[in-house]
């Protein structure tokens, strides 16, 4: 089975989501389908976006895997955003939270191999 992901986060201020997405992502988006959405391809097939739905905004809640969760966090430290919380669950799984301009939570977590 091939598995692909389009995950959405609505906002209310698309300006200052794109800019904060960029700092988490560490890139600019990969695409503007139109003047209130922006997608970013994290690997092949896994997108996240980004579109302006005031009346939504604030209650998204998304969690990307990563291989290396220091690695990574390290990376967003120097963009200049600091995780609101971390966490460590008792099967080693760790977890860093992230909030965007309208409440939005990103996270990152690393499963231990």
């Amino acid at each position: 089975m091939s598995l692909h992901l389009f995950a959405g986060v609505s906002v209310d201020d698309f300006g200052a989501a794109v800019a904060w997405y960029e700092k988490l992502f560490g890139a600019p988006p990969s695409s503007f389908p139109h003047e209130t959405e922006a997608v970013w391809e994290l690997a092949e097939g896994r997108l996240v976006y980004v579109v302006r739905r005031p009346e939504h905004a604030g209650h998204g809640t998304l969690t990307l895997i990563v291989d290396d969760l220091d690695e990574t966090m390290d990376g967003i430290a120097g963009r200049g955003l600091e995780p609101v919380n971390e966490e460590r669950y008792g099967d080693g799984v760790r977890k860093a939270t992230y909030t965007d301009p309208a409440g939005n939570e990103a996270g990152f977590g690393e499963v231990p191999r």
